[in-house]
């Protein structure tokens, strides 16, 4: 389907809207693409869109498309330091729903300090691919009751934020846990697809402050050195300052931030 022409760039060059494929579009000036937007559905349900494009009236003319075409809400990330792009963002009516910043860690002991961390006594870590998952669905949805009963879900990765049916557990595979005897205590859950990246961190309420989540980092980061990757990335919401101190502790440091935008 396409839209009218309209004018962008600095020679007034008609450009044409033109729905390439489900959610998807491009700018075409002729036959020269000059602007991309599509849009993609994560995997905790909800819709997110992006647009890449030359020339600014060319960003707004695609957005102001595809949000036409597509249900809210709609959701997008960008970079802090890229102002212009939040600036069209914001020009097509989203808002601020969160910040989170990039850490990136070493992953040698020796540069964490992890090397002699060891879980709790009675604890035992089991390693990614290996829990048992009714007990990782257990543990993952005692430790969401208690957040939400507190500081609220949302302070948490905006990548473990519910899906619709209310599971946040995509991929039991990429957990490792913290085992006692009878349940799970903890978890942690870490992404090589691009680059090492871990998606979360969390203890059960009534037993942190003993350790388990340096124990679970150093189980993980070593897995990773191991398999010879120096760095894994991760990203904290800003108001969460005991993850920025457990991050900053074994000596990962802010390398940028990430605005979560809604309409």
């Amino acid at each position: 389907m396409n839209t009218k022409p309209f004018t962008s760039g600095p020679n007034e060059t008609a450009v044409v809207i033109t729905r390439v494929a489900d959610r998807q579009w491009h700018a075409l000036d002729d036959d020269l693409v000059v602007g991309r937007g599509h849009a993609v559905h994560r995997p905790d349900g909800r819709l997110f869109v992006s647009v890449d494009a030359w020339h600014h009236a060319t960003f707004d003319r695609l957005a102001e498309v595809m949000l036409a075409a597509l249900p809210a809400p709609l959701y997008t990330v960008v970079d802090e330091a890229d102002v212009e792009l939040t600036a069209g963002w914001r020009r097509a009516g989203f808002t601020i729903r969160r910040r989170e910043w990039e850490y990136v860690a070493p992953t040698d002991p020796r540069d964490t300090g992890l090397e002699a961390v060891l879980p709790p006594s009675g604890l035992t870590i089991v390693p990614a691919g290996q829990a048992d998952e009714s007990l990782l669905r257990a543990v993952d949805r005692a430790i969401r009751d208690e957040v939400e009963a507190t500081v609220g879900w949302r302070s948490m990765p905006a990548e473990v934020i519910s899906r619709p049916e209310g599971d946040t557990i995509v991929d039991p595979s990429k957990y490792a846990v913290a085992a006692a005897p009878d349940r799970y205590l903890g978890l942690i859950r870490v992404v090589t697809a691009n680059r090492p990246r871990i998606g979360l961190v969390a203890v059960r309420a009534g037993e942190q402050r003993r350790g388990i989540a340096r124990a679970l980092l150093a189980h993980a980061l070593g897995t990773l050195h191991r398999s010879g990757y120096a760095e894994a990335w991760t990203e904290v919401h800003e108001s969460n300052q005991a993850a920025s101190a457990l991050f900053e502790g074994i000596g990962a440091r802010p390398m940028s931030s990430n605005l979560e935008l809604v309409r």
